[in-house]
């Protein structure tokens, strides 16, 4: 079931929205309300994109879906999709209308949104810039003092997805192309794509060092040096290296976002 929810990304958006709640001095309670409807959310993401995708998964083979395999039946999926569904909104209401609306309507909604079609267009990008942008308002707006999170966070989120969204597409543009799936990675090709990351993904760094009032700790400046040499490393380097510096530029990214 986890597998089928894409654990591994509903896992990572988890792990920052409970950071960046931790920082932002949120009750217990409402950061783990919080964090709670995020995870919801980003199930019913996973498992709402491999209900739709089954048909396509089982044309090309995805031998890592359980649903095209047929090792995890459909019903189980829809049912747990309802349930996750239920209580993100439930989640979400607990921790006050302006973080469930910006939860529900701009983070998850977004989502669905890649999953319903915008994933095969030139606007394939703007769910993920949707989702990770309003992702720190998520948290901001649950707080005592409720309020969207500042331009550079929501920035840096931003940039942080698309840049993310990027990467993710990278293995899968043969089998996408053959089911006519044609997102902005595929329509830019996988060069200008993962240059585009490497941008993205240092902007993200650069807000994340610069955003913030006061003076950055030293700390930051020397994560910021690190990317830079990723960045370059991401843009020269052959076979599989430049996938992993990009996937450590934007770890080092949620790092320095979750500081700031």
């Amino acid at each position: 079931m986890l597998t089928a929810a894409h654990g591994g990304p509903a896992l990572a958006v988890t792990v920052i929205t409970a950071l960046l709640a931790l920082r932002g001095g949120l009750q217990p309670f409402h950061a783990i309300a919080v964090t709670a409807a995020v995870f919801t959310g980003q199930l019913t993401i996973g498992w709402g994109n491999d209900l739709l995708d089954l048909a396509r998964d089982r044309a090309v083979g995805r031998a890592d879906k359980p649903l095209a395999v047929g090792s995890l039946p459909a019903g189980w999926v829809a049912r747990a999709l309802a349930v996750a569904a239920v209580s993100c909104f439930v989640l979400s209401a607990l921790v006050g209308w302006r973080s469930a609306l910006v939860n529900i309507v701009l983070a998850t909604g977004a989502g669905h949104a890649y999953n319903h079609g915008l994933k095969a267009t030139r606007w394939s990008w703007a769910p993920y810039a949707c989702g990770f942008g309003t992702l720190p308002s998520v948290v901001t707006l649950a707080g005592p003092a409720p309020g969207w999170a500042p331009w550079w966070m929501t920035g840096a989120g931003a940039a942080l997805g698309v840049g993310a969204h990027l990467l993710n597409v990278l293995p899968d543009l043969a089998d996408d192309e053959r089911t006519g799936v044609r997102g902005l990675p595929h329509r830019i090709g996988e060069h200008r794509s993962r240059v585009l990351a490497a941008v993205l993904l240092t902007a993200a760094s650069v807000l994340a060092v610069a955003g913030p009032a006061g003076s950055p700790p030293a700390w930051t400046w020397m994560a910021l040096a690190l990317v830079a040499v990723l960045a370059v490393l991401t843009l020269c380097a052959r076979g599989r290296a430049p996938f992993r510096a990009a996937v450590t530029i934007a770890l080092l990214d949620v790092a320095l976002l979750t500081a700031g």
